[in-house]
């Protein structure tokens, strides 16, 4: 039976200690992905795996790190090709293979690094991936993937596509799509109002919907 994890980013947008303490007891296994640790550490949690080249942690977390004995660490150089995100990825798939997983601590700070994380969000197409933050939850779907939304009336739903020749349905929404095709990043599906139970579909493509809270 695939298993649950959660992938706390290094953003410097944290988020917060509550939202960590619910994720994180909801899921069975936590990673930490560099300065992510301090935002568990902040939380009173800790991690079963630290990923990271220990170039944004705080000097407490990175001393943690160094003398680690409670949770395991993949330790990087800075002078690599890929972001400790990608490696993180990585390394649930490796170690949790088709893991559902839930990233927070992921979106705000750098643009570029934001688009980086969709990017490498939307590249993980092993199972469900969700990102949670403070003021919104938000899911990649994937071509046939599903996404039913209960207990939002009243609230702002978007959609956009993130790959080419992406195709959508929506219902229980004010304006609702019947297999729409909908543009490379289009403003097509921004802004939606949940008026009942709700049901996306992604056809074909790829797509990140936002339920904001």
């Amino acid at each position: 039976m695939a298993c649950k994890v959660l992938v706390v980013c290094g953003s410097p947008v944290v988020a917060s200690a509550d939202l960590l303490r619910r994720l994180a007891g909801e899921c069975d296994h936590v990673v930490a992905v560099d300065r992510g640790l301090d935002a568990l550490l902040g939380a009173g949690l800790g991690c079963d795996v630290y990923v990271g080249d220990a170039d944004t942690v705080s000097e407490a977390g990175r001393a943690l790190v160094d003398a680690a004995e409670d949770f395991e660490v993949e330790r990087h150089d800075p002078y690599k090709d890929y972001t400790d995100l990608a490696l993180a990825l990585e390394s649930v798939r490796r170690r949790w293979p088709c893991a559902e997983v839930v990233t927070t601590c992921a979106t705000g700070g750098r643009p570029d690094m934001a688009l980086s994380v969709l990017g490498l969000l939307a590249g993980y197409a092993d199972a469900p991936v969700w990102i949670e933050e403070n003021e919104v939850t938000a899911r990649i779907l994937h071509q046939n993937e599903i996404w039913t939304i209960e207990n939002a009336e009243g609230k702002t739903f978007s959609i956009i596509a993130i790959a080419p020749n992406t195709k959508v349905s929506e219902h229980g929404l004010e304006w609702e799509l019947d297999h729409s095709p909908l543009g490379l990043l289009a403003d097509t599906g921004i802004s939606n109002v949940v008026r009942s139970t709700a049901t996306i579909q992604v056809h074909t493509g790829t797509a990140i919907a936002y339920l904001y809270k």
